[in-house]
């Protein structure tokens, strides 16, 4: 490559590493060039998949400030997550499961570096959507809770009044008259 297009592809992938939530470094070796094709698809809108080579992508790293040297050996592609990284790590998990070929190295999340088996924990973890709404169904059962709570002594007081207004307007058996009280 000429240094033009050396420094060009520094810079874009310094933009790609900047702009994602979480970038996932794989090995592609022995995978055909319809199952890089079947991968990319598999990884949806808001990740892109994309060979790398490894001199320039260790610029890039370090220009983004981001440490990825140890994940940077053999042939190397790299998953820039902009979406949920969570549905891309498991894109990558099951498309691994199904082709041994493809290697999960290891990566970053926010900044953060990620050993391979940290990018599979990140797998395992439900969707952002599906831990949202969980969050959602715990806070609404703790305001009901709540709630209920705060109207007990108020439905405990109604109870009682009705009671002694009941109890009134039978007689009030049980209660001492006024006249029998003043004897």
């Amino acid at each position: 490559m000429a240094t033009d297009d050396k420094n060009a592809a520094v810079a874009e992938i310094t933009e790609k590493l900047r702009d994602s939530n979480a970038a996932v470094v794989t090995s592609y070796t022995g995978l055909t060039v319809a199952q890089l094709k079947e991968l990319r698809r598999s990884l949806g809108e808001n990740a892109q998949y994309r060979v790398v080579k490894n001199t320039l992508t260790k610029i890039a790293a370090k220009e983004a400030g981001i440490q990825l040297d140890e994940h940077l050996k053999g042939s190397t592609a790299v998953a820039f997550v902009t979406g949920d990284p969570v549905t891309a790590a498991k894109g990558l998990r099951d498309f691994a499961k199904e082709n041994p070929a493809l290697v999960i190295k290891g990566g970053v999340l926010d900044g953060k570096a990620l050993s391979a088996d940290e990018i599979k924990k990140l797998a395992d973890l439900e969707s952002r959507e599906v831990l949202l709404a969980k969050l959602a169904g715990g806070m609404k059962a703790s305001m009901a809770k709540a709630a209920a709570t705060f109207q007990a002594p108020l439905t405990k007081f109604a109870r009682t009044a009705d009671a002694l207004r009941s109890k009134v307007e039978q007689g009030g058996a049980g209660t001492p008259a006024p006249a029998e009280a003043a004897e």
